[in-house]
């Protein structure tokens, strides 16, 4: 989010704010702003109308995600009716706004023809009839959890996403020499996928509670956190939006200018004033000695921090101005004594996720599961170091598939396992320490230090998409070439 866009949302939520004293009035208006927002947010495409049908399809698929997450008992649709209806008239809409300009009012660009977006719009309301009636199974989960891992991996998937712009680009008649993997820039689909993947698991496992189609499109779309988290949990974000809002809640009003501050300073003046000199690919070959090396590295570790956890910021004040009270996703990462502390506290809400949904499961699984027909079972440090290394590198792999993201992943996991062993050695240790708060003191600043340090190092693989630079880079932090 630009500042333009955050302005601009500030303005919304007061108004949002300010028709809460009329039932349901609030529900509809932030649902139809965070429709609205999947269109403004979304950047300008070289590719004709993409800008326009990546939009669009995150609509689409959100759609079909509550179909096939709600039970057809649940389903009602002369109540859930009204709520589809408008979301099909934006969509048309703002596809009529093509006659009033030749560039896009709302959207990055000219929307496509009308005859297309009502196709894609037919297309939907029948995909939507054709699950409608389909009996609700864990396949059919499945299905839509494989389909949401698939387009995350051609997505981030440089290779895969150049051979989609190509044949996109083939659709629309453009030339595919200038094809490139940017030029499928999906905004917000990360966290999209994300949630809706928590939904999905969740309806297997019986625990989605029932939520009527505006819930469900509000908390996957909902703006302050669709393009940068937090992923928020559906049962806890409901209980939010259906609860009565007071216009002149003074407390609730005064944290969120508190929050809004605090992110436009941390995102804005700290963030973007580290950004002129914090480890990038350009500067890192042309830095000499290890005293330069560190102060690039120590900036780029802290710019990382306070861009994100920024945007944070300005997501939870964005919410509480509403009446949503996201959950936090940083609390002082960096001044945690080990590597486990940190990832408690770092992007705490994908912590959580990996772990509800990968970690966990993975660890019960391996806990039961025999190596071989009639063989022994795996050790405790067998399932941590598959869990933790494969969880770290999901996470790295995440932010892209590159060998880089997979390098800074298995530094984490390393560090983990590393840390594990390490806390089991210390703990008759620590017991000793017990009496000594001093030296107990200065143990845990010791192990504070060390942790930031290894994370900080860890950045330098986040940073530079090439492994081989990010190596030149180490040997001038310890005095190399």
């Amino acid at each position: 989010m630009t500042l333009r866009d955050i302005l601009i949302f500030i303005a919304l939520g007061l108004l949002i704010r300010g028709v809460s004293r009329w039932p349901g009035a609030r529900a509809w208006l932030l649902y139809l702003v965070s429709i609205l927002a999947v269109f403004w947010l979304q950047p300008l495409s070289p590719v004709r109308y993409l800008d326009f049908w990546l939009p669009a399809a995150t609509l689409g698929l959100s759609a079909l995600g509550w179909v096939v997450t709600t039970p057809t008992g649940q389903r009602s649709w002369r109540a859930n009716a009204p709520a589809l209806g408008v979301l099909i008239g934006v969509v048309l809409l703002l596809e009529l706004t093509r006659f009033l300009s030749d560039n896009g009012i709302l959207t990055a660009a000219r929307p496509p023809q009308f005859e297309l977006v009502l196709a894609g719009v037919v297309l939907v309301v029948l995909l939507v009839a054709g699950l409608d009636r389909l009996r609700l199974t864990s396949g059919v989960l499945w299905a839509g959890i494989a389909l949401l891992i698939v387009l995350l991996v051609v997505l981030k998937l440089p290779p895969l996403a150049t051979a989609a712009s190509m044949a996109l680009r083939t659709l629309v008649d453009q030339g595919t020499a200038r094809a490139a993997a940017a030029d499928l820039r999906w905004l917000g689909f990360s966290y999209l996928a994300f949630r809706m993947i928590h939904t999905l698991r969740d309806r297997q496992n019986g625990r989605l509670p029932a939520v009527s189609f505006l819930e469900y499109m509000t908390y996957l779309l909902f703006y302050p956190a669709f393009t940068a988290g937090p992923i928020d949990r559906i049962e806890r974000f409901i209980k939010d939006l259906r609860k009565k809002v007071i216009f002149r809640d003074a407390p609730e009003i005064g944290l969120a200018g508190q929050r809004l501050a605090l992110g436009l300073f941390k995102k804005f003046v700290v963030a973007d004033g580290l950004a002129l000199f914090a480890l990038n690919a350009a500067n890192a070959p042309q830095v000499q000695g290890a005293g330069w090396s560190w102060l690039l590295v120590y900036a780029y570790a802290l710019q990382i921090y306070f861009d994100f956890s920024g945007y944070t910021d300005l997501a939870i004040g964005l919410g509480h101005l509403v009446g949503i009270a996201l959950p936090e996703n940083f609390n002082a990462p960096y001044f945690r004594p080990n590597l486990t502390q940190f990832w408690n506290n770092w992007h705490m809400t994908l912590t959580l996720w990996f772990r509800a949904y990968w970690f966990n499961p993975l660890t019960r699984a391996l806990r039961t599961t025999k190596k071989a027909a009639g063989g022994a079972r795996y050790s405790p440090f067998e399932v941590l170091l598959v869990t933790q290394l494969s969880t770290m590198v999901l996470i790295g792999l995440w932010h892209g598939v590159a060998w880089n993201f997979v390098l800074w992943g298995a530094w984490h996991g390393v560090g983990l396992l590393a840390q594990n062993r390490f806390t089991d050695w210390m703990k008759p240790r620590y017991a000793r320490l017990a009496g000594r708060p001093r030296l107990h003191s200065g143990v845990t600043t010791l192990t504070t230090l060390a942790t930031f340090h290894y994370v900080a190092l860890g950045w330098v693989f986040f940073a530079l998409p090439d492994p081989a630079l990010s190596l030149r880079v180490f040997g001038k932090l310890f005095g190399g070439i």
